[in-house]
């Protein structure tokens, strides 16, 4: 639909009507405007956006747009969670921009409301405005930029900063090839797990990697965010403006400051500045924990649309994080209740579900070998793989295996895979060793030749949006490898000793 609605506003439609057509038998076969709502449910995010596209090329009426009531971007952010918004906690800007697009062109029958939004146009502007990071991309992120353009502009405000200021953003966003990404760029997300798959090896980071620290450092934000309100402590995804500190960047930017912290090379200096920004980390993580004792994306008490809720990899990764600060770590109960928390939303057949990352293949789209993988690293690091929780999930990933050694829903990939072996390396009873050595030859055999960088649309963006991300299996597969070859080590250096001492 999305498509479509861009053919015609580029002025395409005539050159392109058998892509149209075709187009079109796709949706009408998916039900239209009703598949359409069936797919995103209750939230708005994301049917509301494409239907004002639609709109805006004359495609539908704005009687099937529904609503949204930007006069609540009015309030103080500290109240957003109370007011039961129809969209997630990023897209602020959209139901500012599309709910007073759809305000202009089909106004609101009830007086009240009508006064109530006319009232509010200037004042949710200057929210919006704020919003905008100095880039001019909200979020980093190119469909919701242009979604708040488009919308303005639909209302004669073509001339508004807001809408210059993401127009420049988009035009410098464009690739060579005349494409766009969904984020400019995963720099803070993709570095931090860099560093941590190297350091999984026994690298020195601290030693081999200098610059990176000062980078990292530097990503941390440390005044609070106009976006989502977010005190400051955390990290975001990119070193970019548009960024906002979230549940999983955070905790893998200070599971890297702990082995930089661990470096044989690390200097004094250094370990004072990394305490004190694992300080501010910690906190932050901390406060960021919802009261089902899991943890969100970007904002506590957001958990009345899927998007915000509590995510089993998320809570796990931020376990992970607070047991690698022991000295910064809150009370004893925030992990009792993190671990609870895990139990509670485990599946029934031993599996944990992921809220960032999803299969396409797979009838629901989830991604269980992601989500079971991630939590049981969790588990690892405090040292819970014994628990029942932890072996059902061994279990799991274990009868997940593909015929072929790799993982993937029926077809091998080798995020997946890599993910895989290292959340089975966790088992410390060490009874699924063909497993693992069948996914491990499966890794080593595409390593080999050269297709372990081949990339599989892993992630699960906001509203069902998919990505690929050409570092996912290289990192993936050099964590995997590390994590194998320290446990080989280890293995061997256990029998060395036990042969001396019986000796």
């Amino acid at each position: 639909m999305l498509g479509i609605a861009a053919l015609h506003l580029a002025g395409q439609a005539d050159k392109m009507r058998t892509t149209i057509r075709d187009a079109q038998a796709y949706v009408d076969e998916r039900g239209g405007i009703d598949g359409l709502r069936r797919r995103y449910g209750k939230d708005k995010t994301f049917a509301v956006p494409i239907l004002t596209n639609a709109a805006l090329a004359g495609l539908v009426t704005w009687r099937e747009v529904s609503p949204l009531p930007f006069e609540l971007a009015c309030l103080p952010q500290e109240w957003y969670r109370f007011v039961r918004l129809p969209v997630v906690s990023y897209a602020i800007p959209a139901l500012v921009a599309i709910g007073q697009a759809r305000y202009f062109h089909r106004k609101p029958r009830n007086p009240l409301t009508r006064l109530m939004r006319a009232v509010s146009v200037r004042r949710s502007l200057d929210v919006l405005r704020k919003m905008q990071p100095e880039s001019g991309g909200y979020l980093e992120a190119v469909p919701l930029t242009s979604f708040v353009v488009m919308s303005l502009a639909a209302t004669g405000r073509s001339g508004h900063c807001v809408v210059r200021n993401g127009v420049k953003f988009i035009v410098d966003s464009v690739r060579p090839d005349g494409s766009w990404p969904i984020d400019t760029n995963l720099a803070t997300w993709n570095t931090t797990l860099a560093l941590n798959a190297l350091a999984s090896g026994g690298e020195d980071i601290a030693g081999a990697k200098p610059a990176c620290l000062d980078w990292i450092l530097e990503c941390q934000h440390r005044v609070r965010h106009p976006f989502t309100g977010a005190e400051p402590g955390g990290w975001g995804w990119t070193d970019l403006s548009g960024a906002v500190p979230d549940a999983d960047d955070t905790p893998s930017a200070l599971l890297a400051l702990a082995k930089w912290r661990d470096g044989a090379t690390c200097l004094p200096a250094d370990q004072e500045r990394i305490r004190e920004a694992a300080s501010a980390g910690v906190k932050w993580l901390t406060q960021l924990q919802n009261r089902d004792g899991g943890w969100p994306t970007f904002c506590r008490g957001w958990g009345k649309l899927p998007f915000d809720r509590s995510g089993a990899d998320l809570t796990a990764h931020a376990l992970r994080a607070l047991h690698a600060w022991p000295e910064f770590a809150p009370p004893p109960r925030v992990q009792q209740r993190g671990f609870a928390y895990l139990e509670r939303v485990q599946r029934p057949d031993g599996s944990w579900e992921p809220l960032w990352f999803g299969n396409q293949d797979h009838p629901d789209e989830l991604n269980l070998v992601y989500g079971t993988s991630r939590v049981l690293l969790g588990y690892r690091e405090h040292d819970r793989c014994g628990t029942r929780p932890a072996q059902r999930g061994l279990d799991w990933l274990a009868n997940a295996q593909n015929p072929d050694g790799g993982w993937g829903h029926q077809t091998s990939t080798v995020e997946e895979s890599a993910v895989a072996v290292e959340g089975l390396l966790c088992d410390p009873e060490k009874r699924l060793q063909t497993v693992i050595s069948q996914g491990l030859e499966w890794l080593i055999t595409r390593v080999e030749t050269q297709k372990h960088r081949e990339t599989s649309p892993i992630g699960f963006y906001f509203a069902k949006l998919w990505y690929s991300e050409e570092l996912y299996p290289v990192i993936f597969t050099a964590s995997a490898l590390s994590r194998a070859e320290r446990c080989l080590v280890a293995a061997s250096s256990r029998c060395s000793t036990s042969s001396r001492s019986s000796g």
